[in-house]
């Protein structure tokens, strides 16, 4: 482990029942974790149910919830989104997730690692890039996509072909450490005003 790993939020998009997305996070985060330079912190967006409309009035409740998350997004150096595709987009409370914070995402990178049917999410990954730019955060080129999903990890939850996955993961991390060391130590120099 290096001295000052960067900090990743791993962020699992979908809340569906029966949803194949903890498989994906779970299988990513174990490959970070095999490296000294990153530390994944996993948010599960069902764990904890945020408001689904924007209000200045919330419950208590949901204000914890909100402010917890929001520690947690602000203490990342960087994020990864792991996100199915609906309807040739995003889950919805991915996109709530997103929207109920906005400092948190700002100057930092985010990467995405996408699952589905035979575009794998990547049309998911599309619609993320242009709402994160809009949040200026900085998206990583590459992505880790597996199309089919389902047929491509085996009952244990890892890939039966587990090369290629790897490999994309690894570029997908190492531009991550890059750009999450390179934008943390210009947050500390000049903080990021917008």
């Amino acid at each position: 482990m290096t001295e000052n790993p960067v900090q990743l939020a791993v962020i699992v998009g979908s809340t569906r029942a029966g949803r194949f997305g903890p498989t994906v996070a779970k299988w990513f985060v174990d490959h970070v974790d095999r490296r000294g330079d990153v530390a994944a912190d996993l948010i599960d967006l069902a764990e904890d149910r945020l408001p689904e409309q924007m209000s200045h009035e919330i419950e208590p409740e949901a204000a914890r919830v909100l402010d917890t998350l929001g520690a947690r997004l602000a203490a990342a150096d960087a994020f990864v989104v792991v996100t199915p595709e609906y309807n040739h987009s995003y889950p919805a409370p991915l996109k709530n997730a997103i929207d109920w914070h906005f400092t948190q995402w700002q100057a930092k990178p985010i990467g995405f690692v996408s699952y589905g049917g035979v575009s794998g999410g990547l049309r998911a990954v599309e619609h993320l890039r242009h709402v994160f730019a809009e949040l200026h955060a900085v998206t990583v080129r590459e992505t880790v996509s597996f199309h089919g999903a389902a047929q491509l990890f085996d009952p244990t939850g890892k890939p039966t072909e587990p090369a290629a996955p790897a490999a994309a993961a690894e570029q997908l991390l190492n531009q991550l450490v890059w750009w999450g060391s390179a934008l943390r130590t210009a947050r500390a120099a000049r903080p990021y005003t917008g």
